[in-house]
């Protein structure tokens, strides 16, 4: 039986104990193993460093850097809400995403999620749990790198400032504005505040 992505990545940080390890040469190895028994190569194969940092098998040394420790033994939380706090959310929200208020009769899969992500500090308390719709759950998920984008625009602009670069400025402004439209990322303030 061929072996998941999660067996190889554990496999390579077994052949590398207790040393820190990039990304890199995590996904070079994982790639080249996989592409053994599979025509295509592994389909992101650094989510699942963090899985398994999240389930307690490796050390978060720093972003992008995990270690395997043979002597580490971590007792992981549930990482998901119990059955009976799943009903409670979902009832406190009236089984509707609280998104875009669709629920089971207009024919979409409704999820119970995290607000705050259990890796970045979020509890499996029922105050930190939503109802969301299949597609405000994935929409969320992709938040991640639209922070990205905007930290990498507030970059651009910063640099287009110092170079007094009027076009640059007034594109970025421009691609500002279109984050503050859609209320994206408000979290996140670009160099005038806004």
């Amino acid at each position: 039986m061929p072996k998941t992505i999660s067996d190889l990545i554990i496999e390579y940080f077994k052949m590398h104990p207790k040393q820190d390890i990039k990304h890199g040469p995590v996904v070079d190895w994982v790639t080249e193993q996989w592409l053994k028994n599979h025509e295509k190569p592994p389909r992101d194969p650094w989510r699942a460093v963090r899985k398994l940092h999240q389930d307690g098998k490796l050390i978060k040394v720093k972003k992008g850097v995990y270690r395997y420790d043979p002597d580490y033994v971590k007792e992981v939380d549930n990482w998901n809400f119990s059955t009976k706090d799943i009903k409670a959310i979902l009832k406190r929200d009236e089984y509707r995403c609280v998104v875009c208020g669709r629920g089971k009769k207009d024919g979409v899969e409704l999820v119970v999620d995290h607000i705050k992500p259990k890796d970045k500090g979020g509890t499996n308390d029922i105050e930190n749990g939503q109802t969301l719709c299949m597609e405000h759950n994935l929409i969320k998920k992709n938040y991640s790198q639209t922070e990205a984008g905007k930290r990498y625009f507030i970059k651009m602009y910063e640099k287009a400032v110092s170079n007094n670069d009027k076009k640059m400025i007034q594109f970025c402004k421009s691609i500002f504005d279109v984050y503050n439209n859609f209320n994206i990322n408000g979290h996140i303030k670009r160099p005038n505040g806004k």
